[in-house]
């Protein structure tokens, strides 16, 4: 008797039609779905975020130096703010949003945390697979910036699977290192997650790091051999002559007000790029100001008046003007704005400022912030947390900027730079530091190289 026989007489005859036009309308419907593969006469790049594009400026750059190249490029993020104006104009560059997750998803709350991770993490798996695998063509090559790893690198990694697309690994930091700010280093989720990290980026075929000091951790940490691409800074940040400066000054709305005595150096610019995240604690900067307030109060010898401009989004931007709000009787010679900014008044304002502050604290000690390659891009020395291993890969003491440890210390460099006038020779440094080696320089011998688009 075959085996077609004994399943006829267990299961009815209907039930077995029902199961076959299943399986082959499931497997129809799987094979129908299937993203499209590339084609290998046509070279592209889909550039992936998920963020919001306008807060990205390192994936943007990558989007630009693409452009200038006449590669054809998707670019691919949330579009919450300003995007590059030379991204919208290029007729290389194509913008395809993503549908963020809904506001209530987002807490800083842990034990909210872990209840609606999962429900957000759902719905960006959703979200990113629909769009890179029926949205976008099939690419040539997917370049993916890390973090957020979860779920970015799993559904990059399926969909280059599917497409014949070659991945890279964009590294910014660790994800994993970014949730261990969330839920604690030994937290068991944290090294599930970095498990994660470690298995969904061997399929990539080549990886990029910020930092020489990242590449070692990903090699030892990971097993993956990875280039270094240094942030430096793009052609709209420069160093503005006193006219230029005047100008700024007296345009911008942060500082108009405060624009006689800023020219005649009563009183300095301070500016403080941010993303309002656990990685840099503002506390640190509001307490080294009430400290420099009571100076000024008591007469301290040429202690200045400061405009303290703090730029950026984030989640605890509202939680720290709170704060703010209620030191001000403890601020009478200290004004400080928040503000967001175009890219354009963004750079200006770098160019017209006195000191740049950067409170990145680095959770994985091996990242460095942009921000500081784009002051020294406006010749703006910095102030920096420098308590961590990377540090000196981007400033050299006492040349383009200085390190501080406690809101004791940047109160006491404050003094000593501004009192002083060792900014200036700062700022002499940090021009050069700026001119010697830009986006471009930096860009064309690694990520160009490693596409074939220069030699």
């Amino acid at each position: 008797m075959s085996w077609l026989e004994v399943v006829d007489g267990l299961i009815p005859e209907q039930y077995i039609l029902t199961l076959v036009l299943f399986f082959s309308t499931a497997i129809t419907v799987t094979l129908l779905l299937i993203p499209t593969r590339f084609p290998k006469h046509r070279a592209s790049v889909q550039v992936v975020v998920l963020g919001d594009i306008g807060r990205s400026p390192r994936m943007q750059y990558h989007a630009l130096s693409l452009a200038k190249n006449l590669v054809n490029v998707e670019l691919i993020g949330y579009q919450e703010s300003d995007i590059h104006p030379k991204l919208l104009q290029s007729r290389f560059v194509k913008i395809v949003p993503l549908v963020a997750a809904p506001r209530w998803l987002q807490t800083s709350n842990k034990l909210l945390f872990l209840l609606l991770a999962p429900i957000k993490v759902v719905w960006q798996i959703v979200a990113l697979y629909w769009v890179l695998a029926y949205r976008c063509d099939p690419a040539e090559w997917m370049l993916v910036q890390n973090p957020p790893s979860i779920p970015t690198l799993a559904v990059a990694d399926i969909i280059c699977y599917f497409r014949n697309t070659k991945l890279i690994i964009d590294w910014h930091n660790f994800g994993y290192s970014i949730l261990g700010l969330k839920l604690g280093a030994n937290h068991r989720l944290v090294a599930i997650a970095k498990a994660y990290e470690r298995i969904c980026a061997r399929p990539a075929f080549a990886h990029l790091t910020v930092t020489d000091a990242m590449s070692r951790v990903l090699k030892r940490d990971f097993g993956l051999k990875a280039l270094t691409l240094h942030d430096r800074p793009a052609d709209h940040f420069k160093v503005l002559t006193l006219r230029e400066r005047e100008a700024v000054v007296r345009r911008l709305p942060q500082t108009k007000e405060f624009a006689d005595e800023i020219l005649q150096r009563r009183r300095f610019i301070l500016v403080s790029p941010t993303s309002w995240t656990p990685d840099e604690d503002f506390m640190i900067l509001l307490e080294a100001l009430v400290v420099h307030s009571a100076r000024v109060r008591g007469y301290v010898m040429g202690a200045p008046r400061l405009l303290v401009i703090i730029t950026g989004k984030g989640p605890q931007k509202q939680y720290y003007e709170k704060v703010i709000k209620d030191l001000e009787p403890q601020l009478e010679h200290v004004h400080i704005e928040t503000a967001w900014l175009s890219m354009e008044d963004y750079a200006a304002l770098l160019g017209a400022a006195d000191l740049g502050i950067s409170l990145h604290t680095s959770s994985s000690g091996v990242d460095l912030p942009m921000k500081v390659v784009d002051m020294f891009g406006a010749g703006l020395p910095v102030a920096g947390w420098s308590e961590y291993e990377s540090w000196p890969e981007l400033v050299t003491e006492g040349v383009n900027g200085v390190g501080f440890n406690s809101a004791e210390s940047l109160a006491d460099k404050l003094r000593e730079l501004l009192v002083t006038g060792r900014v200036v020779p700062l700022r002499e440094g940090a021009s050069w530091e700026g001119k010697k080696r830009r986006w471009e320089d930096e860009w064309n011998p690694v990520m160009g190289r490693l596409l074939g688009l220069t030699t």
